[in-house]
């Protein structure tokens, strides 16, 4: 690995497209207070990636630069004052972007030691969506024991991380994707009943399985016509959490019916509740890792690309064919 000089990393040079993404070589920084440099061994692209490769998130970074939010690898080199990590350690860690290059700079407080059970795959493919899951359901739903959670889109990077987190707790999961096959790895997964868009209303069957009660919480990262569709499926005093828009559009929730039904609409953002709340997202990340560490949590890698590969990541992303998360190996 190139400690100084130069290393390689995709560049975003203009928005729009993600096909006008290239390789170059790129200038190698020194970690300055805080930070740690670390040699990249995988890194996950996920639908906010290509969005913002798009100009379509809303982060809008400087041109040109590094795509990519989430990687595993070996710290080279630290900073003063990072008292947790040195050199030759095994990490998994987040940026805003820069992640898809053969090494990146990252704060240390957003870099953490690689669970004992996971490779550098599944350690690249584990933070953001078992974040996005545990502080959907667990931190901002406070999800009790044998309530029942509809998952949208659950065969996806967060719908799958929420499927299983949702199991760790105790809850009854009705799981929403497309297709056979992905509809069977849900089953192997454990979640409890699962349902294919394919076969059209999904609110009747949601309200057969609750005997007519509803979900008590409901994880939608597809919003649009599945939003509105889903409120006609919740439990009094339930919980929508509103996780994101791969449908490209928004749900409509009508005042009148929050107020019959009861229902609190809740939207999650799962780093910038760590922003906000610092010592919550600390405890987050404890109550994770240690879920890692005893295997209870294991992310599932559907596809793998080499360094290469990440435009055909994007296109299978793009196309909805992933399953669980993509991981390009470094």
């Amino acid at each position: 690995m190139n400690h100084s000089g130069t290393y390689q990393g995709w560049s975003c040079s203009k928005v729009g497209d993600h096909h006008d993404l290239s390789i170059e070589k790129l200038p190698s920084s020194v970690p300055t207070g805080g930070q740690v440099l670390v040699s990249v061994k995988a890194f996950s692209p996920g639908f906010p990636d290509m969005l913002m490769t798009q100009g379509a998130y809303q982060l809008r970074p400087k041109m040109p630069f590094t795509p990519c939010a989430e990687f595993s690898g070996v710290i080279i080199s630290t900073g003063a004052n990072v008292s947790r990590f040195s050199a030759g350690d095994h990490v998994i860690g987040t940026v805003r972007y820069g992640a898809a290059a053969t090494q990146v700079i990252a704060e240390e407080e957003n870099v953490f030691k690689l669970p004992q059970p996971f490779d550098f795959e599944k350690g690249a493919a584990f933070l953001i969506a078992y974040k996005t899951a545990y502080i959907g359901l667990v931190a901002r739903a406070s999800l009790r024991e044998r309530e029942t959670v509809l998952i949208h889109g659950a065969a996806g990077g967060v719908g799958l991380a929420a499927v299983k987190v949702a199991k760790v707790y105790g809850a009854k999961v009705i799981a929403l994707a497309t297709g056979k096959e992905k509809c069977s790895v849900l089953k192997k997964v454990g979640a409890d009943y699962v349902l294919d868009y394919a076969d059209g209303i999904f609110k009747d069957r949601v309200n057969e399985i609750t005997a007519g009660r509803g979900a008590d919480v409901i994880y939608d990262p597809i919003g649009g016509a599945v939003f509105e569709e889903s409120l006609k499926c919740i439990a009094s005093l339930g919980r929508v959490l509103v996780i994101g828009f791969a449908s490209g559009k928004v749900g409509v929730v009508r005042a009148n019916h929050a107020l019959i039904k009861q229902y609190s609409v809740i939207g999650v953002r799962a780093g910038e509740f760590g922003r906000l709340h610092p010592k919550q997202g600390a405890m987050v990340m404890e109550r994770l890792l240690s879920m890692a560490e005893s295997g209870k949590l294991i992310p599932y890698v559907g596809s793998r690309y080499g360094f290469e590969g990440l435009i055909d990541a994007f296109d299978e992303i793009q196309k909805r064919q992933v399953v669980g998360r993509v991981v390009i190996i470094v």
